[in-house]
C-alpha cells in the first residue's frame, strides 16, 4: 500500500488528491461480509477534510467505494481493528449496492441494491463523497417521503418510499425518551400530507397523539367514539362477559353462544341473512340477552345447576349499569349504524383529514384490549367483504404494540393478539398495511417483527430488545445495527422495503404544534412553581370521581 508523506497541513490541493486516491484495498471477500485494508496515515488525511462524508470516510458506519467493471461497489464499514504487521486498519465491510460511473466526472448514478459481480482481493477502495451520498441516496419515481438527513452528511435528504413501505407492514422501535412518539408522529404527518385522501386508523393508548393530529385528523374517546357493542364477534363477547375460568368457562361460553344467537335472531335484519351466526354484526338488545338467559334457566329441572347463567347475567347486568362503559354499551347504541361508524372510523371519505386517532387511556383497562380487537378486525373484516369493490387500502398503526401482540400465549387479550397477527401475516393481501410502534420489541410475538419489511430502529438500551431487532433485520444492515446502542435521540436506523439501501437518519424536527404531548416534565422548573393547589385538586378530583365525563 502506498503512503502520503510529510502531509502536515491540509490544503485544497491535498483534499483533491485524497478524494481521487486509494484509500487502502480489499483483501478478503466472503459473500455479503468482506474485509479491506486501511491506510492509518491516510485516513488521518482525509479526517481533514471539508467535505463531512470524506471526514467520515473509513469510520464505523460510513461507505467505502470500489470499482468493479464500469460500475462502482459501495459497502458500509461495519468493524475496525488495528493490524499490528502492517501498522494498518483492518475494517469489516457489508456491501450495499452498486451504481453505475459517470464518465466526466468519475461520479455514482443510478444506484441500485445487490451487488452483480465482487471485487477481487487487491481492489483498491476509496472515499465515498457527499457528492456519491446525493446520488446513493437520491429518491427515485416512486412516491414517497422526505424525513431527515443521511448520516453523517447535512443536505443528503432521507426517503421513505410509501407504496413499498405499507405494502409489507413497518414497525418502529426505540426505548423510552428517545423522541420514538414525534418521529412516529413525523412519518404519519408526512404520509398525510403526501395523501390527504387517505385512510389511517391509529390506536394510542395514552392520549398523546390527539393534539399533533388535530388539524388533519379525527380524534375519537369515550365521549365520542360511541362503539356499538353488537360488533363484536363471539370470542370477543366472551372476553368482556364470561369471568369463570377452566371448566366452567367452557360451560358458561356454550350458553352463551345459544342466548347471543337467539338475541342476535330477534332483529329484523336476522331475516335478511340466509345464515346467521353468533359472529353476524347484527345488533340486539342487552336486555333481550338477559331475558333469554333468564327464560333458559327457568327451564331448568330442579337438579341442574343454574349458577352459569346467573354469573352471566349478574356480569351483564353490572356492565350495562357502570357508566365508564357507556361509550359502547349504552342503550343509544342499539341501532343498525354500521355503515357510519365505519365511515367516520376507517375516513370514508378523508375531506383532508386522513387518520383516525383513537384515544383509550380513558377506557377502563379490562375492555381496552377488546376495544382494539374490535376496531383490529373491522379494519381486516372490511378489507376482505370489500374485495370487489374499488380499493380503498387502510393502514392500522399500534402504538405500544407489546400491550396487543405480547409474546406470551395465556392471560387474557387472545382476540386481539389473534387478528393483529393475522394481519401481519396476511393483510398486505387485501389492502391491510400494519404499523407497529414499541419500545420493548423482545415482548413482541414471535414471528410479527419479522412480518415487518420495513424496520424504523431508533436507540435500544436492552440487550435483548437489540439481539430480537437484529435477528429480525437482513444481512445487509448488520453494520448499521451496531451503532443502534450509539444513536442520539431522533436518530434512526431505517433498513427493508421502504428504503433503497439500510440508512442512518437524523430526522427532521416536527413544528410545535404537530407534536404529540409525550415530552419530559422539567422537575427543577415546575418545581419551582406554587400556588391554586387546592384549585388543582379540586379539578383533579371531579374530573377522577366521574372518569372523565
Amino acid at each position: 500500500m502506498t503512503h502520503m508523506p510529510g502531509a502536515q497541513s491540509f490544503t485544497s490541493a491535498t483534499a483533491a488528491m485524497a478524494h481521487n486516491q486509494s484509500m487502502g484495498m480489499v483483501f478478503q471477500i466472503a459473500g455479503s461480509s468482506s474485509k479491506v485494508l486501511i491506510d492509518a496515515h491516510r485516513l488521518a488525511i482525509l479526517g481533514q477534510d471539508e467535505d463531512p462524508s470524506i471526514a467520515m470516510a473509513g469510520q464505523v458506519g460510513s461507505q467505502v467505494k470500489m470499482r468493479v467493471g464500469n460500475s462502482w461497489l459501495i459497502a458500509s464499514v461495519r468493524a475496525m481493528t488495528l493490524d499490528q504487521a502492517s501498522k494498518g486498519i483492518v475494517a469489516d465491510i457489508d456491501f450495499l449496492g452498486e451504481g453505475d460511473e459517470e464518465r466526466l466526472t468519475g461520479r455514482i448514478y443510478h444506484f441500485r441494491r445487490g451487488v452483480t459481480r465482487y471485487p477481487t482481493p487487491g481492489t483498491d477502495i476509496f472515499p465515498v463523497s457527499s457528492a456519491d451520498m446525493q446520488q446513493i441516496y437520491a429518491a427515485d419515481d416512486r412516491p414517497h417521503v422526505q424525513i431527515g438527513t443521511v448520516y453523517p452528511t447535512s443536505d443528503t435528504r432521507a426517503a421513505l418510499y410509501v407504496d413499498s413501505m405499507l405494502g409489507k407492514h413497518f414497525a418502529l422501535l426505540g426505548s423510552t425518551g428517545t423522541g420514538k412518539s414525534t418521529s412516529a408522529a413525523l412519518i404519519l404527518h408526512r404520509i398525510c400530507d403526501l395523501s390527504p385522501q387517505g385512510h389511517i386508523v391509529m390506536i394510542d393508548p395514552h392520549g398523546e397523539y390527539g393534539a399533533a393530529f388535530a388539524g388533519n385528523g379525527a380524534v375519537y374517546d369515550v365521549s365520542n367514539l360511541a362503539l356499538p357493542y353488537w360488533l363484536m364477534n363471539f370470542e370477543e363477547h366472551c372476553e368482556v362477559f364470561v369471568t369463570s375460568q377452566g371448566a366452567d368457562r367452557t360451560v358458561d361460553s356454550d350458553i352463551l353462544a345459544k342466548c347471543l344467537l337467539a338475541a342476535r335472531s330477534k332483529n329484523r335484519l336476522a331475516e335478511s341473512i340466509g345464515r346467521l351466526t353468533v359472529d353476524s354484526p347484527v345488533p340486539y338488545l342487552l336486555s333481550d340477552l338477559t331475558t333469554i338467559l333468564q327464560n333458559e334457566m327457568g327451564k331448568l329441572d330442579k337438579g341442574t345447576n343454574s349458577l352459569p347463567y346467573m354469573r352471566l347475567k349478574t356480569k351483564i347486568d353490572e356492565i350495562k349499569a357502570d357508566p365508564r362503559y357507556s361509550f359502547m354499551f349504552s342503550g343509544m347504541l342499539v341501532a343498525d349504524t354500521m355503515q357510519q361508524f365505519i365511515a367516520k372510523i376507517f375516513r370514508l371519505p378523508a375531506n383532508g383529514k386522513p387518520i383516525s386517532i383513537i384515544d383509550v387511556s380513558a377506557m377502563p383497562s379490562d375492555i381496552t384490549s377488546t376495544v382494539v380487537s374490535v376496531l383490529s378486525r373491522l379494519v381486516f373484516d372490511y378489507a376482505i367483504w370489500a374485495r370487489d369493490e374499488p380499493q380503498r387500502p387502510i393502514l392500522l398503526v399500534c402504538e405500544e404494540a407489546h400491550r396487543y401482540i405480547p409474546n406470551n400465549t395465556t392471560g387474557s387479550g387472545q382476540a386481539v393478539r389473534k387478528i393483529l397477527e393475522r394481519i401481519a401475516k396476511e393483510g398486505r393481501k387485501y389492502g391491510v398495511s400494519l404499523g407497529l410502534i414499541t419500545q420493548r420489541p423482545s415482548d413482541l410475538a414471535e414471528g410479527v417483527l419479522s412480518q415487518c419489511g420495513t424496520i424504523i430502529s431508533m436507540r435500544l438500551n436492552n440487550d435483548r430488545d437489540q439481539a430480537f431487532v437484529k435477528a429480525a433485520m437482513p444481512e445487509g444492515a448488520r453494520g448499521f445495527l451496531d451503532s443502534i446502542p450509539a444513536l442520539r435521540n431522533r436518530e434512526a436506523i431505517i433498513c427493508g422495503e421502504g428504503v433503497a439501501v439500510p440508512i442512518r437518519v437524523a430526522l427532521d424536527n416536527l413544528e410545535e404544534h404537530r407534536r404529540p404531548a409525550s415530552s419530559d416534565p422539567s422537575f427543577t422548573e415546575l418545581w419551582r412553581q406554587s400556588g391554586s393547589e387546592n384549585d388543582i385538586l379540586e379539578r383533579t378530583i371531579t374530573r377522577w370521581r366521574s372518569q372523565g365525563r
